[in-house]
Order: structure tokens, then sequence, then C-alpha cells
């Protein structure tokens, strides 16, 4: 335990670890039921893993990404829609924390200040006394049904102004939800439709979504601290980047658990372990699981290293945070095909976990801020001298 109460890095990893048998056998559940059960919120929640990105004034940690990193590593190997889930927490806990201090006061004071949220901009706000009328739906909110609170993304008309994004926080009461989460990847993360009829949000829970993107919160309180010196996506970005790097590892376990005794079908191999090609493709696999923990531990070591200098981020970092994150997912991806192919059939069946973790990473790779070609093209764009054809960065 560090000097301040706060627990270390090395700590919240371990304190993780400790319950990854615990949460696998969770996951059933989650999956049959298409979101987080309550013993698994509470047992992440006794865990501290919602506090990593909460405000140290509430009872947080205000952890750096390394940290992030690491614990989503830890959680992915458990079950990715537990690790999904965790992670996306973590960036509209850390959004909230822009906003001024009485809004942070609601949120972080009340019995579930867990908050879900995104930064997709599908609903309008109209000008009312005091604030605004917030109308429209928000697709994938991973965590709605166990949060209290959610971020969400809006755009001001004006009849005199320019429509402007923005970003509201809106307890979970007034919104409703739709039960619309029937996937075949992640299906444990629960992330429904949200939507709101004429709420209303009053002013100090309304930041512009450029404070979040540059970032200049509105925080006093937070303003001093280097966790809140990053722009938003690549908050994002090295927030979720663990998670697939843990699927990875997951399906490595799941194949050597399952390799002794084994035989290669219609084969002489009685054993698959003496197999040639087991070897190489063993190897293949593994060696790309390190080449994605490098990825992912690089983002987060940027991120942290910009935070704490106060440096002015170059936009060929920014786009490097988000490439590193892209290729992450690209090569824990490789890897999980690699042991799913060498597995035989009864890898299919549903009590076998590598189907599910397959199925998960191929979801969390289709997300439009990590999709590796995304990534990768904007990276190179930028490389080649070219400005950014995205506001995300």
């Amino acid at each position: 335990m560090s000097s301040s109460g706060i627990p270390t890095r090395e700590e919240i990893v371990d304190r993780v670890a400790a319950l990854v048998p615990v949460l696998r056998e969770q996951a059933v559940w989650s999956e049959e039921n298409r979101r987080l059960s309550d013993a698994t919120i509470a047992t992440l929640a006794e865990a501290g893993v919602f506090r990593l990105r909460t405000p140290r004034r509430y009872g947080g940690y205000e952890c750096d990404t390394t940290t992030l990193v690491q614990v989503a590593m830890e959680l992915g190997r458990a079950d990715g829609a537990i690790g999904w889930t965790s992670s996306v927490y973590w960036i509209p806990t850390w959004i909230a924390g822009l906003f001024q201090d009485s809004a942070q006061d609601e949120v972080f004071t009340t019995p579930d200040p867990r908050v879900c949220g995104t930064n997709s901009p599908t609903g309008t706000a109209v000008p009312a006394e005091g604030g605004v009328v917030l109308n429209g739906s928000w697709k994938f909110i991973s965590g709605a049904w166990h949060a209290g609170w959610q971020e969400v993304a809006a755009v001001l008309l004006r009849p005199d102004a320019e429509p402007e994004p923005l970003m509201l926080l809106v307890p979970m009461s007034d919104l409703e939800i739709a039960d619309d989460w029937h996937t075949v990847g992640l299906r444990g993360s629960g992330s429904v439709t949200t939507l709101a009829d004429h709420v209303f949000v009053p002013q100090h829970r309304i930041i512009p979504m450029s404070a979040a993107m540059r970032p200049q919160g509105l925080s006093q309180a937070n303003a001093d601290s280097p966790v809140w010196r990053t722009p938003a996506t690549l908050v994002a970005a090295a927030s979720g980047v663990g998670v697939a790097v843990g699927l990875a590892k997951a399906a490595k376990e799941v194949f050597f658990e399952r390799l002794p005794g084994r035989q290669i079908t219609y084969t002489d191999y009685t054993a698959q372990n003496e197999a040639p090609v087991t070897h190489l493709r063993v190897a293949e696999a593994v060696n790309r699981i390190d080449q994605a923990e490098f990825h992912a531990l690089r983002a987060a070591a940027v991120v942290d290293a910009k935070a704490a200098s106060g440096e002015e981020w170059k936009v060929e970092e920014r786009a490097r945070v988000r490439n590193d994150q892209g290729e992450a997912t690209r090569l824990a991806k490789q890897a999980v095909d690699t042991f799913v192919s060498i597995s035989g059939g009864s890898a299919i069946y549903l009590d076998v976990a590598l189907q599910r973790i397959a199925r998960d990473i191929q979801a969390a790779g289709l997300h439009a801020l990590i999709n590796p070609d995304t990534n990768a093209e904007l990276y190179g764009r930028i490389l080649c001298g070219l400005e950014p054809n995205t506001l995300y960065i």
C-alpha cells in the first residue's frame, strides 16, 4: 500500500489476477443473460476496479494508464465481456472528471457512481431555462444495466448559432433502456440502447465536447492532476487496449489446458504436442501475443509520459497511440484464430471457452475506434504528411 493509502499498481493487478478463476465461473451466466451478473459487479467493485479512474477525493485511485492496461489484461483473461465493460466504465468516468466540480459531487457521491456512456452525438439538446432539454438514443452502451449515470453526447440546436456538440451527465433514472443487445460477441457486456425523451439537464452537467477532446475541462479540483491531461480519444484507446491482449492470453491458457492427451485425428500423431506443425503454430501465436502486449504497453507509456510532463501532443504521437490500439487488437485476434484453428472440431462446443473468446475478440475489433485497418490508415496518413481526416484523435 502506498503512503497515500491508495494501492500500488502491483497490488491492484495482483488483486484482480487472483479473481480470474472466480470471474471465469460467472462468464457463462453473463453470456446467457446478455449482461454481467450482480455477483460479478459486486466482485469487481470490492476489488476496486470501478475506482481506477475516480478522483481521489471521492475515494478513487486516479490510476495511470499503464495500470489500466495491466488490469484490463487480467480481466480479459477472465472474460471478454467483463474486461470490456470494466474498461468502458473507466472512459466516461474519466470524462465525468472534466465536468464542473458541482456535477462531480452529484455523480461520485451517489450510491451507484458507475458511469457508462458514448462519444457518438446521436441526441439533440435545445436550450431551456437553466439548462437544456435532451432527446435521442445511444447505442452500444456497455454496462448500462449496472450504471447510475450516463455520459451522453448530443448536438445543441439553437436558432441563432451553429450546431454545437456537447457532453452531458444524466442519471440512468432519467433514461429508458431498450433491451436490444442480441449479438454473437461480447454478449455479456449488456451494451444496450438508451433513450432520452424530453429530459431536462441542468447547465452544470453540460460541457462542450471540445473540452474533452483537447482536453480543457471545467473542473478546478482536477485541473492539476496529470490523469486529466490526455485527449479523450487517446484515453479511450489506452483504456481498452489491454482487453484484447487478455483475451489472447486466455486463448493460450485454454489451448494448453486441453493439449495433454489430444491427438491429431486421421494422422499417425497420437499426441498433438509431438507434431512439428503444432510447435510452429504455437510459437507463431505466442509471438503475436508478445507483440500485442508491446503495442498495448507502448500506448500506455506514451500517454502516461505526456500526461506527467504536460507537453503538447504531436499529431503523429496521437495517431501512433490509436495505431497501437489497432495493432494490438489485430495481433491478439490473429493469435486467438491460430489457437482455435489447431484445437480441433471439439473447440466449437459451447462448454469450451475458446469459441466465446474468438467471438468476443472479433466483436471488439469491429468497434469504430479500435478497428485495426482504420487506425493503421490514420497513422499512415499522418506519416505521409497529410492532415488527419477525423476529429477523434
